[in-house]
């Protein structure tokens, strides 16, 4: 099915909008951002689509059959199916970390190694590292508050404080990670190696980074904390090691997660952390807990495919584009859709996967190089999860800390200054990503 009016239809936009308009109100209505899971709010938006391609198919002179071809061709897109099972590995190589003592001795190592005055620019520094070691800024919030709220208890310093640094580091990795969900989404949307744009992505961010670790140290103080009980491994380092080394190598990601996965579990046997059957539940494990992101990816791919033959997406690129004259705005145009989903949905991956075909075609229409397309999904739609008060991240934070997610959102420092210094560095046009301005230059090098 081909759409041939380039201008589009603002109805193609309508299964979206269903979706974020009853993903708002379910949240509104109960308080609570789960209420309404994303995979059933997507599959409505499946059905309103097909519903508003049956009236345009009939006048096509097409059939049923043919929307259903079309949505599985958008869904089995080659990049889809290859994120597919890089966030299933994700989800494998979490699960296998965490069992078999690796994130204890990331974070035990990091607090060991602080001097006392240096407790919360420290506990920042360490979010940071446990984040991008990770890749998860859910894990990482889970892991660290407990330690923040004890920080928070023998110093007196105040808990919303220690939440937004906790949170704040948490995102460092959310955006950076060679194996953060929304990495993967991002370089696999828009066709570019992960270490092209952790080098652009990272020069964006370097400032709000040493900003953040500032007020931090302003804003610490002394604390006292019994070092003799923080225990690290460094065997159970490896892993870690490996996926960033064999990542910055240039290795495929599926390789390099894959070394990683096995690494971890030869260790996690020879150290009594697994027994070979309990290695094999904990590899389920972490299929079961990123199948959902994965299946998503897949849905997210068919359904951008309906609303493409309805024209949603050329009317949306024509609405966004028609008064940009340059890749700077062409670049605001895609942090401001990817910010506005991510708002929506607190899903910063969903965001990404939502806007990531639409953000391709505007960079290739302007010349903004897809390494730098791709940095600026991650980092707004980081960002916004970052002091989006109803997320995931705020939401667990307040949770185990017992305090309000609003009281947390103004100490949300780095999520903060990754807004402002992301559009500085779109307003001045640096770094340009790779050396090409064009995108189409950039896919046929990531190809290669």
């Amino acid at each position: 099915m081909d759409n041939g009016n380039k201008k589009g239809n603002f109805i193609g936009l309508l299964p979206l909008i269903i979706f974020i308009a009853l993903y708002i109100i379910s949240t509104a209505i109960t308080g609570d951002a789960g209420t309404m899971p994303l995979n059933v709010g997507i599959l409505i938006a499946i059905i309103f689509a097909f519903i508003f391609c049956h009236k345009k198919c009939r006048a096509d002179g097409l059939k049923f059959d043919d929307m259903v071809t079309s949505f599985c061709k958008g869904g089995g897109d080659d990049t889809l199916i290859l994120m597919f099972f890089i966030f299933l590995e994700a989800g494998i190589f979490y699960c296998v970390a965490g069992g078999m003592g690796a994130v204890d001795s990331v974070s035990n190592l990091g607090l060991k190694l602080l001097p006392a005055n240096m407790v919360l620019p420290g506990l920042f520094l360490i979010g940071c590292v446990l984040s991008f070691s990770m890749g998860t800024s859910m894990g990482t919030v889970t892991a660290l508050m407990p330690i923040g709220i004890d920080i928070a208890a023998k110093t007196g310093m105040s808990l919303p404080l220690v939440c937004g640094i906790v949170v704040s580091g948490a995102m460092f990795g959310d955006n950076l990670s060679f194996i953060s969900d929304t990495t993967i989404a991002a370089t696999r949307t828009q066709e570019v190696q992960m270490k092209d744009k952790f080098n652009a992505n990272f020069l964006m961010v370097l400032p709000a980074v040493i900003i953040t670790f500032a007020l931090c140290i302003f804003q610490s103080s002394a604390a006292s904390l019994d070092k003799s009980t923080l225990t690290w491994n460094l065997v159970q380092l490896l892993p870690y090691v490996l996926v960033i080394v064999l990542s910055l190598m240039g290795v495929h990601v599926i390789l390099a997660m894959g070394a990683a996965i096995l690494a971890g579990l030869v260790i996690g046997v020879a150290q009594g952390s697994f027994t070979l059957a309990t290695a094999l539940s904990t590899v389920g494990d972490g299929i079961k807990c990123m199948e959902d992101t994965a299946a998503i990816a897949v849905m997210v791919g068919g359904l951008v495919a309906l609303m493409s033959y309805l024209g949603g997406i050329d009317w949306l690129l024509n609405k966004l584009t028609k008064r940009v004259k340059s890749s700077r705005g062409a670049e605001l145009s895609i942090a401001a859709l990817v910010t506005l989903l991510d708002l929506a949905t607190t899903n910063n991956t969903i965001s990404i996967i939502t806007a990531g075909p639409i953000a391709k075609d505007i960079s290739d229409e302007f010349g903004v190089s897809r390494v730098r397309t791709a940095s600026i999904l991650d980092l707004f739609s980081s960002a916004g999860n970052g002091v989006c008060p109803w997320a995931g991240q705020i939401l667990a934070a307040a949770g185990l800390a017992g305090v309000s997610t609003l009281s947390i959102v103004p100490f949300c420092w780095y999520s903060i200054l990754m807004f402002v210094f992301g559009i500085f560095f779109i307003l001045i046009g640096w770094p340009k990503g790779l050396p090409s301005s064009s995108g189409k230059k950039d896919a046929k090098k990531a190809a290669k």
